[in-house]
């Protein structure tokens, strides 16, 4: 082979990297095989991966359609039928309409609403600097208090159901919503997360920063901050999304209905409508409403934050 082609043969993936290096990107239908001659998909793993593909879809969508078909539902019409019918014949939302007869829903979202804020902003804050703490700093009884962190996790929260609520009772704010708030403010999966996020850090420049006399709110601010904000707003959808959700927790602390939140207030429906479906799939999906706008809206940002990587600020 001549020299030429030596060169020839190199140029391609050197113009590659060049290319990557400035944002243009090589798609390329095909995989490498053996010697790394390039060989296209066959069509039974293309058909493989498509099927599992909406195999997952299905298995994930279905039944949110099938709660909003059944809500949209007339009392005539049968929810049971098989294969099920997921157009209404004659839709109707008298369903939703009962709904909010028989149960104060804005007064209830107003109440998951507040907690789900409050555990949004704390879990950011304190998450954030418990994560700084464990991953950039070093102090005795660090891998310690790592293992403690990790352990709880590995208790169900029923475990703790028990201690939590004498705990708040000792503090005399349970049947109140800072009750139902206070457990969930902080969550050691957050913590371990940030603190991950905080250790791709290169210490470098956390080092440089100190040597030019940063403090280390400087350092959060201006180092750490622009690298796990990312992190932060998966620690954020996921603190609301569970705050919103959240059943077992507030029933047990609560005991006046006027400060239910709104899965509790939707138990209501569960226990005077247990024989007509169609209610309490519109009580369903009234209380998703709020996550599938929250998530939809949400999404460019969340996805986007999660890909940033590059040290900033």
């Amino acid at each position: 082979m001549s020299e030429m082609q030596i060169q020839a043969g190199a140029g391609a993936p050197l113009q590659e990297t060049a290319d990557v290096a400035r944002g243009v990107r090589h798609d390329k239908p095909w995989r490498t095989g053996a010697g790394g001659a390039m060989e296209k998909p066959s069509f039974a793993g293309f058909l493989a991966r498509y099927g599992i593909l909406i195999l997952l879809l299905i298995l994930a969508v279905f039944p949110f359609i099938w709660q909003l078909s059944t809500s949209l539902k007339g009392a005539a019409e049968d929810i049971y039928s098989f294969p099920p019918k997921l157009i209404p014949a004659d839709p109707t939302l008298d369903n939703y309409a009962t709904v909010l007869d028989t149960i104060p829903v804005v007064r209830y979202a107003w109440h998951s609403l507040l907690v789900g804020v409050g555990t949004v902003a704390t879990n950011c804050i304190f998450a954030t600097l418990a994560g700084y703490a464990l991953g950039c700093m070093n102090f005795r009884f660090k891998k310690t208090i790592f293992i403690i962190f990790m352990s709880t996790l590995l208790l169900p929260g029923e475990v703790t159901l028990t201690s939590q609520y004498l705990t708040i009772r000792s503090l005399g704010v349970d049947n109140s919503l800072i009750g139902v708030f206070l457990p969930g403010a902080i969550g050691a999966i957050n913590v371990l997360l940030m603190a991950t996020a905080c250790r791709a850090i290169p210490k470098d420049v956390l080092d440089a920063a100190t040597v030019d006399g940063a403090t280390t709110t400087q350092r959060i601010r201006h180092i750490v901050w622009p690298n796990v904000r990312g992190m932060v707003s998966v620690v954020g959808l996921f603190a609301f999304i569970g705050a919103w959700d959240d059943f077992l927790w507030p029933l047990v602390v609560l005991s006046d209905p006027e400060k239910y939140t709104l899965t509790v207030g939707m138990q209501y429906l569960q226990s005077n409508f247990g024989t007509n479906p169609r209610v309490v799939a519109a009580g369903t999906i009234i209380a998703l409403v709020p996550i599938i706008i929250l998530f939809a809206t949400m999404q460019k940002h969340f996805f986007k934050g999660v890909e940033e990587g590059g040290v900033k600020g």
